[in-house]
């Protein structure tokens, strides 16, 4: 590994993601992530840090973005436990009543346990015309089985509302087909073994399932078959009909449908350029949108943040870091900024 003299090279980091084969593959055990357990953390001093940031004459902003992107999600929690056993008052209604606009969404959601933020998110998708297929598609499908049913065991609980009810009364058609099986969380787990006749199998069935009446084909297989072995697929589909897979899907379906397909092939084949793909986009707005920004970074930073830099960079042609510098505004700047954690070179 080596730095040529006057000549800006690879990041230290993607230089040995590199080396390691690991910069465009998941993180399997969260180290990918640039959110990392506080080593030197002492739950008694972030609630004494967080008394004195909310209780002076002004608000410190950045002494509780300090406190609560630098600690893990679990010790997050445990903050608020102790902040509620050593003031009696609940830790995420004092900040909600000391902060306000975006900053206060993404400490709310900073805050809030995984399966319940994940949960407001995908309530809100499916009651907001015209984001379900983008939001609800990325938790259904990125979400590992545990995490998934945690999820919508928290969203009948607070909602009063299953689901798969809200997903049958708010979409329709193939589009709903797609979700209902993502909902049930029933895909097969990697063996460790690929069957190759299956991937046969499957690449002539979805030649076959072009007309009318043969969606539920494609609906079964990329909501059901384990992403291994759909990566096979899509790879010998390329080689039978010299044309990716994604253009079969273009030209079969319309609308929800399609765009919830396209987005189950990118999170199947490059989970990181998925979510880099959906960073770009709400940063390319009018306004940003700083709602699909704070989910993302904050849903990621444990896992695969490392990962999803290296694919904006290597996309974009510009950091992530640097692309959030340049576009977001106002009190949650630096929130966002600390979550994404470096500069990619």
């Amino acid at each position: 590994m080596s730095v040529t003299s006057g000549k800006t090279g690879p990041s230290l980091i993607q230089e040995i993601l590199s080396h390691l084969g690991l910069a465009n593959k998941t993180a399997a055990w969260g180290t990918l992530g640039t959110l990392r357990t506080f080593l030197s953390f002492s739950v008694d001093k972030d609630v004494q840090r967080l008394l004195r940031a909310i209780a002076g004459q002004g608000v410190d902003h950045s002494a509780i973005v300090g406190v609560l992107t630098n600690r893990s999600r679990e010790q997050r929690q445990l903050i608020s436990r102790a902040f509620q056993e050593r003031t009696q008052q609940d830790l995420l209604k004092s900040l909600q009543a000391a902060l306000s606009g975006d900053l206060e969404r993404t400490v709310v959601a900073l805050l809030q346990p995984a399966a319940h933020f994940d949960a407001q998110e995908l309530r809100t998708a499916l009651k907001t015309p015209g984001s379900t297929e983008d939001v609800a598609v990325e938790i259904l499908a990125t979400r590992s089985p545990p995490q998934l049913q945690e999820c919508l065991t928290v969203y009948k609980h607070n909602f009063q509302m299953e689901a798969e009810k809200d997903i049958k009364s708010e979409t329709s058609g193939i589009f709903q087909d797609l979700l209902l099986a993502l909902a049930e969380g029933t895909r097969e787990s990697y063996s460790g073994i690929i069957d190759y006749n299956l991937v046969e199998q499957d690449v002539q069935a979805l030649k076959q399932a072009e007309g009318p009446g043969t969606e539920g084909t494609w609906v079964l297989i990329f909501t059901q078959r384990n992403p291994e072995h759909l990566v096979q697929v899509f790879d010998q589909y390329q080689r039978c009909t010299g044309h990716e897979l994604e253009k079969a899907v273009q030209n079969i379906f319309l609308g929800d449908a399609q765009a919830a397909l396209l987005s189950l092939a990118l999170v199947i084949k490059n989970t990181p350029l998925y979510f880099a793909d959906k960073l770009h986009q709400a940063l390319q707005d009018t306004e940003p949108n700083y709602q699909v920004l704070m989910r993302i970074l904050i849903s990621r930073s444990e896992i695969d943040l490392l990962s999803i830099r290296t694919a904006f960079k290597k996309k974009f042609g510009k950091s992530l870091y640097s692309s959030l510098q340049d576009v977001v505004k106002g009190d949650c700047r630096s929130a966002l900024l600390a979550l994404c954690r470096a500069e990619d070179l």
